[in-house]
């Protein structure tokens, strides 16, 4: 069956279609990595996505059932050079395709990812519509220009979960890599605001605190403080993060009064609750190749990166300012990647700390966030 890709440029290609049927719109990006197609597309941070993977072979490892980070994929379109229908793994237990096909997601194949990845680092991520049906130019034109995008509207509210619920579940694999001699806090008190949250972003706080409480992303501080936590984690999640400020304003609530953990989206919703400005990057980060530099650690740790909007440092107010200090900062382009801050008593990185493509690199951070609740 044929699919077409359509960009709000006008560009149009045409593939072989694979996984489901039908009509999606959304924000086209890609991805650099080279392995973790299934982690991708379960990322709820990807709600509204359609994903080119430049990497040019996918699907062949298949799908498991222990790698998903959400209970769905929320990616809305797939994009691909070539697809492996026979995978080879132990773990496999069905193909990308059926996979696809069974969470509704439309795949391309055979498409010049090389082409359309240039495309994308030129003139910036784009609208655009992935087809299975026969439609012309002109219409995938309209349905393009009727969608609104990412700017200014809350995609958070798609992925969080409706009620809260206790997470227990841990690392199931290589636990002595780098846990083995890692002491437990159990019995501290952890809540998670899920803006969209990974599940190993939960794994790795389990291997912590034994458990952890995950609430709806639009819960009061004064519930969350009500619940007396000795920890707070603000979650990965979609879109852009300035139209969220209900959110906002909590999260200014509770820093200060509990330890705060903020990843992705919880990092620049952090940076706007201490009055600092985000902004959309041209063609956003996403793989698992970002090599950052860490000043304070003199280092350099590479990670994952899957976001589209910015915290921009230049915009803190100078009493701020004075209380944080920056800890990471991107080599790839400059891009402020994270701060803490003893005082307010928070630490905010704008990468995955959790995926590990280093493969460790900067798991520590959880270990930073349980010393600082054991302190406090």
């Amino acid at each position: 069956m044929k699919a077409v890709l359509y960009l709000e440029d006008g560009t149009l290609l045409s593939g072989k279609a694979f996984g489901a049927k039908g009509t999606k719109v959304g924000e086209i990006i890609f991805n650099t990595a080279l392995t973790g197609y299934q982690e991708v597309l379960t990322d709820p941070s990807y709600k509204e996505q359609i994903v080119v993977m430049t990497y040019p072979h996918i699907g062949n490892y298949g799908i498991n059932f222990e790698d998903d980070e959400s209970y769905k994929a929320f990616v809305e379109g797939f994009v691909i050079k070539e697809l492996e229908v026979q995978p080879s793994n132990w773990r496999s237990k069905i193909t990308l395709h059926e996979f696809l096909e069974k969470q509704g997601v439309i795949g391309i194949e055979g498409v010049d990812t090389r082409f359309l990845t240039r495309k994308i680092r030129e003139k910036g991520s784009m609208k655009a519509v992935i087809t299975t049906e026969d439609v012309d130019s002109e219409t995938l034109r309209k349905v393009v220009a009727e969608y609104p995008g990412l700017q200014g509207r809350d995609l958070v509210k798609y992925v969080t979960c409706k009620e809260p619920y206790i997470w227990g579940e841990g690392l199931w694999y290589h636990k002595s890599v780098y846990y083995e001699k890692k002491k437990k806090f159990s019995g501290k008190k952890i809540i998670v605001m899920d803006f969209g949250v990974k599940r190993n972003i939960l794994r790795h706080l389990v291997e912590f605190f034994g458990e952890v409480r995950v609430v709806p992303a639009y819960t009061s501080a004064e519930e969350i403080l009500g619940f007396y936590p000795d920890g707070v984690v603000l979650s990965n999640g979609p879109g852009d993060p300035a139209p969220l400020k209900s959110i906002q304003e909590n999260i200014r609530k509770i820093l200060g009064k509990v330890p705060v953990l903020a990843i992705c989206l919880g990092h620049q919703l952090t940076g706007l609750s201490l009055g600092a400005k985000t902004y959309k990057l041209k063609f956003g980060h996403h793989g698992i190749n970002h090599p950052v530099k860490s000043p304070e650690r003199k280092n350099v740790e590479v990670t994952s990166h899957n976001h589209n909007f910015a915290v921009d440092p230049q915009t803190f107010p100078e009493d701020v300012r004075s209380k944080i200090k920056v800890t990471y900062v991107s080599l790839n382009d400059g891009t402020f990647e994270g701060f803490r801050s003893d005082e307010l008593k928070f630490i905010s990185v704008q990468f995955h700390p959790e995926a590990g493509p280093g493969p460790s690199d900067s798991y520590h951070i959880f270990e930073e966030f349980a010393r600082m609740v054991a302190q406090c």
